[in-house]
């Protein structure tokens, strides 16, 4: 879509709160991410489409006749279990990375990002991320006042005429100038053909200069003392499940460990790409 001759993006807010989960501040969400566009820049270049309490038939629907370029979900996520929405019949409804990752394959050529602003919803982020060039999860719990930060700044900067990978930086910096330790909570992931293209077009670029060195360097020590954390974590909950003998609290923990483990993939994967890049 354009106006004259201005290409416009139209942004699909999908919320879902079910019965029986955590209240969340959804209308504050999307006010914030609606004034946040209001007042920027380059407003006449978006056009916001929100769809209120979605069902998972409710998505397809609305990604089926909105035809949005960006798709922002807020609600709850559950790790490996998925997104959580109600049914039909007012039950919960678990959307697996599976099932979203082939939803969002057959709108591939129309979608450029995806923002899921929802708990442990890295998993479906990765999934996802085979087929959409951006796309942003959580890679553990977010509280309401760092997701609203996170959107604000998210689109503050988009609304600036900044590109998706700037405006990911710019909403994690709004929850670290609100003073809220969850700015590393929300992670960007890029599809592997857009990763490959920056990769071949970076690396005739290798040379670091000294002020890039010591940015990675410092980089690298932060990820390095969350790999530690993280470490001492899965230790302590490892030794806790081996001397637990009620069954629902070790499936909790058992939940607990892979998550942490994933964690520190992550973060291995990350310090990995940082020491290959100071090689």
């Amino acid at each position: 879509m354009s106006i004259n001759g201005i290409p416009m993006k139209t942004i699909l807010i999908l919320t879902a709160n079910p019965k029986g989960t955590t209240s969340l501040r959804l209308d504050q969400e999307v006010r914030d991410i609606s004034e946040s566009l209001r007042r920027s820049q380059h407003r006449d270049r978006f056009a916001l489409v929100q769809r209120w309490a979605v069902r998972p038939r409710d998505v397809q629907r609305a990604i089926l006749e909105v035809n949005p370029e960006i798709v922002h979900f807020s609600g709850h996520g559950s790790g490996e279990d998925g997104l959580v929405f109600e049914d039909e019949v007012g039950k919960t409804k678990f959307v697996d990375a599976e099932s979203l990752a082939g939803l969002f394959e057959l709108v591939a050529s129309e979608i450029e990002c995806v923002i899921l602003n929802a708990c442990y919803s890295e998993i479906q982020a990765e999934a996802i991320a085979q087929h959409i060039s951006y796309v942003i999860g959580m890679n553990q719990p977010i509280g309401d006042n760092a997701a609203l930060e996170f959107a604000f700044g998210f689109y503050d900067a988009l609304g600036g005429g900044r590109d998706f990978e700037f405006a990911y930086k710019w909403g994690r910096n709004s929850i670290r100038m609100a003073g809220i330790p969850a700015h590393l909570t929300p992670v960007l992931k890029k599809s592997p053909k857009l990763s490959a293209t920056v990769k071949y077009i970076t690396s005739k670029h290798s040379n670091l200069d000294s002020w890039q060195r010591r940015q990675l360097e410092k980089e690298r020590e932060g990820l390095q003392q969350q790999y530690d954390l993280f470490n001492e974590k899965l230790r302590r909950l490892r030794n806790t499940i081996a001397i637990e003998t009620d069954e629902a609290v070790c499936f909790k923990l058992e939940k607990q460990i892979e998550r942490t483990q994933l964690e520190c993939k992550r973060l291995d994967e990350q310090l990995e790409i940082i020491n290959n890049k100071l090689q």
